[in-house]
């Protein structure tokens, strides 16, 4: 499921990562970036409505509830970086259990550059999407906790905005660490945290040079040193995705992506094995590939 080109794939297979051919390349991903993101909504717009839980929301009779969020990450192999395992997962919010997962163990061709992880990751956690849409339907995710940036990054589209925009969710960025957008910085944040240790305040707005509100770093738990740094990825507001990220919040990370993250390691070294013997994707995968990537580059130019 290419998020570019077939021709651009083949030139990243076929070339050497030398700086003229990786300045080609950025230029190719930047303007398919760029086409996409003219897509890409910051506000609330789905058809569910929020649980009350005990923050204060409310619970009223619209609409469908928010029950089923998904949470996507990749591992991999500490001998060899390009195997990977992308897991799905979907935490039931009711219970804050996981009800679903599944994964997928590749060989990935493109190597990662630095603002350009969902031309390296969305692929193959897109294929896990549309799988489960086809075969699991009825908990198919209402919205999904990507473990990486949304419009916290430098072009304003990361890898949560990406992954919303193809497969049409509502999308939240989780990132661990933090861009450098806009003269913020990690330095920056952490003492603007410890500054406002003594009101207890477990939010701070990421606001830049500009003056925009890129998302926000929260502890999300009591007593956690480090925060979380959260942006919108597609059709949910900062306000809305706080509010959610808070109610899957058992540890730092939201119950959906940690769980990702976990089970896809654990797969991962469970079959590491099989993953070895993995050369390059089958007929079949490149054939539905090659599909995808004509459905993007269709998107992108509407």
């Amino acid at each position: 499921m290419d998020l570019c080109d077939v021709n651009l794939m083949e030139k990243i297979n076929e070339t050497s990562t030398s700086e003229a051919s990786l300045s080609s390349i950025n230029n190719s991903w930047i303007e398919a970036q760029e086409s996409l993101k003219r897509q890409l909504i910051v506000e609330d717009n789905f058809t569910w409505r929020l649980p009350s839980h005990d923050n204060g929301l409310k619970d009223n009779d619209k609409g469908e509830k928010l029950r089923y969020v998904g949470g996507v990450d990749l591992s991999f192999s500490k001998d060899d970086p390009s195997i990977a395992c992308g897991a799905l997962v979907v935490v039931d919010l009711e219970i804050l259990k996981v009800i679903y997962d599944d994964f997928s163990i590749v060989r990935l061709q493109i190597p990662y550059i630095p603002g350009f992880l969902a031309f390296r990751e969305a692929p193959v956690l897109l294929e896990l999407l549309e799988k489960m849409k086809q075969n699991a339907h009825l908990i198919y995710p209402q919205l999904l906790m990507v473990d990486g940036n949304g419009i916290l990054h430098p072009r304003g589209f990361g890898l949560a905005c990406h992954l919303g925009v193809m497969a049409k969710l509502p999308t939240i960025g989780i990132g661990k660490n933090l861009h450098h957008v806009d003269g913020l910085t990690q330095s920056g944040v952490r003492e603007l945290l410890e500054a406002n240790e003594s009101c207890a305040r477990d939010l701070i707005p990421l606001t830049g040079n500009s003056n925009y509100t890129w998302g926000v770093a929260m502890r999300s738990t009591e007593g956690s040193l480090k925060p979380i740094f959260i942006s919108s990825g597609h059709r949910v507001s900062i306000d809305t995705a706080v509010k959610i990220v808070k109610m899957t919040c058992k540890y730092r990370v939201p119950e959906p992506i940690r769980q990702a993250d976990i089970r896809s390691r654990d797969y991962l070294q469970k079959h590491i094995g099989v993953a070895k013997l993995i050369k390059t994707p089958s007929k079949h995968v490149a054939d539905r590939r090659l599909c995808l990537a004509n459905d993007i580059k269709r998107m992108a130019k509407n």
